[in-house]
């Protein structure tokens, strides 16, 4: 790994990915890992890092428990080697374990598309054959079965029969009372895969056979009795048999890797793979990290930065940007100010987005992908490295500057220091200008004054600070852009205790000029921290209103769908209504019309309210809304027009009964009404429009003394005059005039007709001179 790498704690890194994966070939992918100087690997990564990321969000992760690392099987079997029961076994739970996560991918990217996961879930290929070949010969134990083979469970049954044969000659032995003094102990024992039983040195000769082992002490022989050699003879036989079947099963499975080994080679590589982006995601769930965005313009925009080898409850967040306005970053300020730690950060979070890991920062965070990264930190705070000496230093920072180019980022910590002041001040604004003049990005970290006019006076590069609280006299770690540092050496030793005469002493020992400077500071550090807390406090308006906003944008939608879903089914429910109200009154003006062609002379009147009602009755009925009135709690007196809203109708008041109470007349009808049933009406300028419904005309309060026939049919006429007779009765008048004109005579004569029949009507005649002569027909209403 480089050095660079290696000062940033790169490797630290490297080794939580290693401990987040699952396989073998996880940890060597992980262990690998370097930043890429490219900006589309660099992007394809993140987005590796992203679909695992979201992997796990939505299924907790892919299960590799199962996968073995069988690479090494898989190679043994290519050329030509045997592979145990064990081996076989391990393969066929890795093929199980990948076609899980071959499924479970596949099934997830159809819901949510990932489509570097599904690119290598597509590469793993298909095993069943041979894996339900392994299980159907090994089992669990990894013990080759019965069912592997006809010719296996021939022999195995051999060998139980001749074994229980063996058994039950040798417990005879040992039941026989007359065998039972000779024996050490009454049992069956194995030596050398053949059965025996414990016999006394001194009664070897009673049992013939064969020896095959003694005791320590030589007081007890293993005697294979010679009525039981030959038995254990073709025992051993069958035995050799089963042996040699399990090696042709052994080979015959193996053979089926060696014919597949390139697929299940493939197939490693892509579970390895997978599990390696798996590994990234869940470091990045650890850290609490998100995914930076990248570019090739060397910018650097870092908020709420971590550095993540910190604990999280200890670490402090900076914000730092660079390559925008300014492409030299020179922080500077006294010693354990934490200028090393922001260099670290700043380093350790480029070469994890260059590598595809997540950073420990806010979103929207941005790092560039740079042509090389240079890193000469002289820290003290690390376990690893001992101070360096100017030297080193030195002879590492020639080796960057003969390395670096245009898009190169360089860390430069404690630049110059190691010796003289003045000349390490001067030698460290060479370097910097060096590095400026090549357009490199470089952040520095020094406590030379000089170095911060340099800052000041340079285009393209700014100062810099670590805040540093006084009251404490511990560091905040908190970076401050634009802002110089400041020794505060006078007040820490104010807060120290030391005299302040002495101080005062000290004080005039420094110029004007650079106490001024320092004050000039002081300032600029006290502004930088309130320009922030504004800016934090707008950032949070600013995000409060805009869920406000996005909130009342909800509800509005939330209405607007409310209001047109309600509209809509309130439009198809007046189709609905219209549609049958139509079809109703089309069907009673048939009947109407067939009836009078039928028996016009014979047509009665009960015949026609019938008709009458079922029309009113189609025609549908709005409910109307219960509005209270304005006008019921005005001032009501007698002569006034009112309606009364239980009725519905319009009327005079004539009297006044009581506070409360009136008596109204409408039409001809009076009645006692309740102030509370009153609106008052007022006068109209407008005529009161007419309401039409599928053609049939509503009765309005207000009734005309004229009815006007002209234009229609009889059998419309006659529906007309029928309602018109009833609502001119009810308004209280006693005549009223039937317009029919002259045309042909058959509309009068069929409304004569009709009026002489009706009940209501008292006696009819043809209108006189100014009334309308013969085409109009004046009706007398009965009281």
């Amino acid at each position: 790994m480089d050095r660079g790498f290696t000062i940033l704690e790169f490797h630290k890194i490297i080794e939580r990915l290693i401990a987040k994966a699952a396989t073998e070939m996880g940890k060597e992918l992980a262990a690998s890992l370097l930043p890429t100087y490219h900006f589309e690997e660099a992007v394809y990564r993140q987005q590796e890092t992203y679909e695992g990321f979201n992997l796990i969000r939505l299924k907790g992760g892919i299960p590799f428990h199962g996968v073995h690392d069988i690479r090494g099987s898989i190679k043994r079997a290519r050329i030509g080697g045997m592979l145990s029961a064990e081996q076989l076994r391990q393969i066929s739970t890795t093929l199980m374990a990948g076609r899980k996560i071959k499924k479970l991918i596949l099934q997830l990217n159809e819901e949510f598309p990932l489509p570097i996961l599904q690119s290598h879930a597509e590469l793993i290929g298909n095993f069943m054959e041979i894996e339900g070949k392994i299980n159907e010969s090994i089992n669990e134990y990894n013990e080759i079965m019965d069912s592997a083979s006809h010719e296996l469970k021939t022999i195995r049954q051999q060998i139980r029969t001749i074994e229980t044969r063996v058994k039950e000659k040798l417990e005879f032995i040992l039941r026989n009372p007359a065998y039972q003094k000779m024996l050490q102990d009454p049992i069956i024992t194995i030596r050398n895969q053949r059965y025996v039983i414990p016999v006394k040195q001194e009664y070897r000769a009673v049992f013939g056979g064969i020896v095959h082992d003694q005791s320590a002490s030589g007081a007890t022989l293993f005697i294979e009795p010679e009525s039981v050699v030959q038995m254990n003879n073709r025992l051993r036989e069958s035995q050799l048999k089963e042996e040699k079947e399990i090696e042709k099963i052994l080979k015959q499975l193996t053979e089926l890797i060696r014919l597949d080994a390139n697929h299940l080679e493939e197939m490693m590589e892509h579970l390895g793979v997978l599990d390696f982006i798996q590994a990234k995601a869940d470091l990045a769930r650890e850290m609490k990290a998100t995914q930076p965005k990248l570019n090739q313009q060397g910018f650097i925009n870092l908020k709420k930065a971590r550095h993540p080898l910190i604990k999280m409850d200890e670490v402090v967040p900076i914000d730092v940007h660079l390559g925008k306005e300014f492409h030299s970053l020179i922080i500077t300020g006294p010693n354990t100010g934490g200028k090393t730690v922001t260099l670290k950060t700043i380093g350790l979070l480029t070469l994890m987005s260059m590598s595809g890991l997540y950073i420990p920062a806010e979103e929207d965070s941005e790092v560039a992908v740079f042509s090389s990264i240079f890193a000469d930190i002289g820290d003290e705070q690390s376990i690893e490295q001992s101070l360096s000496t100017f030297s080193s230093h030195l002879k590492n920072i020639i080796q960057i500057l003969k390395k670096m180019d245009s898009n190169s980022l360089v860390l430069l910590d404690e630049l110059g220091a190691g010796t003289d002041p003045t000349e390490g001040a001067a030698l460290a604004i060479a370097i910097l200008e060096k590095i400026r003049s090549l357009h490199a990005k470089v952040v520095a970290t020094t406590h030379y004054s000089e170095l911060k006019a340099y800052a000041y006076n340079n285009p393209g590069v700014i100062n810099a600070s670590v805040e540093f609280d006084v009251e404490t006299l511990r560091p905040t770690y908190r970076l401050l852009i634009g802002v110089p540092g400041r020794s505060n050496a006078f007040a820490i030793a104010k807060r120290l205790g030391l005299p302040e005469d002495m101080i005062q002493f000290a004080k005039n020992q420094v110029s004007e000029e650079d106490l001024h400077v320092e004050s000039m500071i002081h300032s600029l550090e006290w502004n930088q921290r309130k320009a922030e807390k504004e800016r934090e406090e707008a950032e949070r308006l600013r995000k409060q209103t805009e869920e406000m906003k996005k909130e009342v944008e909800e509800k509005l939608d939330s209405l607007e769908a409310t209001r047109y879903r309600i509209l809509e089914e309130a439009k198809k429910e007046a189709v609905q209504i219209i549609r049958k109200a139509t079809q109703e009154a089309d069907g009673i003006i048939r009947e109407l019309r067939k009836l009078a062609q039928e028996r016009r002379a014979d047509v009665k009147e009960h015949e026609f309210i019938e008709m009458k009602r079922r029309l009113n009755e189609s025609a549908p009925e709005l409910e109307k809304p219960q509005l209270v009135s304005k006008k019921r709690n005005q001032k009501i007196k007698v002569g006034d027009e009112v309606k009364v809203s239980s009725l519905g109708q319009k009327g005079l008041i004539v009297e006044q009964v009581s506070k409360d109470e009136y008596i109204v007349q409408i039409g001809i009808i009076k009645t006692k009404v309740n102030k509370q049933d009153l609106e008052l009406v007022e006068e109209q300028k407008n005529s009161t429009p007419k309401m039409m419904m599928t053609g049939v005309k509503r009765t309005k309060d207000f009734v005309k003394p004229e009815l006007d026939l002209r234009g229609k049919t009889v059998d419309e006429a006659l529906i007309d005059i029928d309602r018109y007779l009833a609502d001119a009765l009810m308004a209280g008048y006693k005549q009223v005039s039937i317009i029919h004109g002259k045309g042909t005579g058959a509309l009068r004569i069929g409304v004569q007709d009709f009026l002489k029949r009706h009940k209501l009507t008292k006696s009819i005649r043809m209108g006189q001179y100014g009334e309308g002569g013969n085409g109009v027909t004046v009706v007398e209403l009965k009281a």
